[in-house]
């Protein structure tokens, strides 16, 4: 089953997000657990997430994605900075115990000249620091697309950081199609060997979630924006081979092109098309 969906807005909780979802034809998605630009985070209604847990038991919605914050720096220079990205996502992890077995990814952050070897320990410390034993939700690492001191454009630095936590099982990646493309890895001509590499790298068993977005530039370009499917330099057909592909099946697909509800609808249905037909090949 192809589980796809988009980012939806969760100012009104998680019962609508899952109404809006199926509205779609989408049957997962992603949200921002607060404030993207900021810190604010609304408080979660617990009849609100439990009833939430029953529509995702009926299987109506798969697996989701809570997405953090921004402004969140887990590798940054500056103390107050550092301190901040930490307590907010200790907290996130706290507030997702409501709608558990689901996943949160994050952007692993900038190292702001202190250079990647120091990032990573500093992402590893933070990972440490806010993860708990009993917590049911896995945290992802998002594939960069190393615009500036971004740290986690390459398949390397992204092993790093997994390989010094301590909660290993607590752990996994999230492949950002426009991100991967976008830092040098052509899923276009050479899909087949960027996957070999994940896999050789990381580890397919890793990666839990896929980010689907075409690229409105160049492979290589380390810029990092997101074009509509199909009217980037990425493709609808190389796009929809990655979703299909026999690799990567049963991942949740969360499409963060720039589009509104109708924008999203029209994706769903052209890419569950693709799928339906490498279901019956």
């Amino acid at each position: 089953m192809l589980y796809i969906g988009c980012h939806l807005s969760s100012s009104a909780g998680y019962m609508a997000m899952g109404k809006t979802a199926l509205s779609i034809g989408a049957n997962t998605f992603q949200f921002f657990t607060r404030n993207p630009r900021g810190g604010a985070a609304k408080e979660i209604d617990p009849a609100d997430a439990a009833a939430f847990c029953a529509m995702q038991q009926s299987e109506q919605i798969g697996k989701i994605v809570a997405h953090a914050s921004y402004t969140i720096n887990p590798c940054s220079k500056d103390e107050n900075t550092l301190r901040f990205a930490r307590r907010m996502m200790a907290d996130d992890l706290r507030r997702l115990e409501l709608t558990p077995g689901n996943y949160y990814n994050f952007h692993p952050g900038s190292h702001v000249g202190q250079g990647t070897e120091r990032g990573i320990e500093l992402i590893t410390e933070t990972l440490n620091e806010i993860l708990f034993p009993a917590q049911q939700t896995t945290v992802l690492l998002e594939t960069m697309a190393g615009k500036g001191s971004e740290v986690g454009s390459r398949f390397e630095e992204l092993r790093a950081i997994l390989d010094g936590v301590k909660l290993q099982e607590k752990m996994g990646v999230c492949l950002d199609s426009c991100h991967v493309f976008d830092g040098g890895y052509d899923i276009v001509a050479h899909l087949d060997d960027v996957l070999s590499e994940f896999d050789r790298v990381i580890g397919l068993d890793r990666l839990c979630a896929i980010h689907l977005n075409d690229s409105k530039n160049p492979l290589g370009s380390h810029k990092d924006r997101h074009e509509k499917i199909g009217l980037g330099m990425i493709g609808e057909t190389a796009l929809a081979a990655l979703i299909c592909h026999p690799k990567l099946r049963g991942r949740p697909v969360i499409l963060e092109t720039p589009n509104e509800l109708p924008g999203y609808t029209d994706e769903i249905i052209r890419l569950r098309k693709y799928y339906a037909q490498t279901e019956t090949e």
